[in-house]
């Protein structure tokens, strides 16, 4: 089985490494080839670099960086280094979590996404923890696991992988995965099938002033807030569970077409 493996952390990135050497030291039959951002591309979304020409580098056989987003390196890596299309894209694993509305920002899903535009079974994985954002019941002492995390998230994935390639998911549909720190305190893999959720910040846009008294901006969010929303890939992982939440490329709203048909838009003078 042939998987492409890619990310928006990086290359270089500890999630996409250990991924990377539980395919190889997996019983099945994986061919697994990383085509990955050379550098963090966080928030890159779904991103395509189309003012300058990419360049790629070898990094060892079998991994590749490019100078570009992770929806650049799929691109790359399907048309252009791999000779044959592979069986399964994954992106991650994403240091931090991708859940509710970060689907939209991801880098991580995006990946995911552009395989699933080419119609190939994709995957984006994530390991959710705290950093001070709410997702997780905070545990000092889960930070010093994080490696450990990661290879038991690798053991999640290249199972579900294995699982995906023998079933048909619906077209043009991928799977957005979150799993929790928290999975290194059990002895099993819980997970639930679930919604996107709903988040929102406060003080998205922080404003400072730089030493010559101009402003400038961050965006980013210090105060979380989640929607109450049952079955969501929140309110999953803040349980301890796995979410898995199949996202769709058609983000047309059916519901409103049938409203929108009883308007005249007609512009009259």
């Amino acid at each position: 089985m042939n998987i492409l493996i890619s990310n928006d952390d990086g290359v270089f990135a500890t999630g996409i490494n250990i991924l990377l050497d539980e395919f190889k030291s997996s019983d099945n039959n994986f061919n697994a080839v990383v085509v990955a951002p050379d550098r963090e591309r966080s928030g890159s979304s779904h991103s395509l670099t189309l003012d300058r020409p990419l360049r790629v580098h070898e990094i060892k056989p079998g991994i590749y960086s490019v100078d570009g987003t992770p929806t650049d390196a799929v691109n790359i890596g399907i048309h252009s280094i791999l000779k044959y299309k592979p069986d399964i894209v994954i992106s991650g694993i994403n240091y931090g979590g991708n859940m509710c509305d970060d689907v939209t920002y991801s880098g991580t899903v995006s990946a995911a996404m552009e395989g699933a535009i080419m119609g190939i079974k994709s995957i984006a994985v994530s390991l959710v923890v705290n950093k001070g954002g709410g997702y997780l019941p905070t545990d000092p002492a889960m930070e010093e696991d994080i490696e450990l995390s990661f290879r038991k998230a690798a053991k999640f994935i290249v199972s579900l992988a294995n699982i995906i390639a023998n079933m048909e998911l619906p077209k043009y549909t991928f799977l957005n995965v979150n799993i929790p720190q928290t999975i290194i305190n059990s002895p099993d893999f819980e997970y639930k099938i679930t919604r996107q959720g709903k988040r929102y910040f406060e003080d998205f846009v922080v404003e400072k002033i730089d030493p010559r008294g101009r402003k400038y901006y961050w965006i980013w969010g210090k105060n979380i807030k989640f929607e109450d929303i049952e079955n969501s890939d929140y309110e999953a992982v803040h349980g301890g569970f796995i979410s898995i939440t199949p996202i769709q490329l058609d983000m047309t709203n059916y519901h409103a077409i049938e409203k929108l048909k009883n308007i005249d838009f007609s512009f009259k003078k």
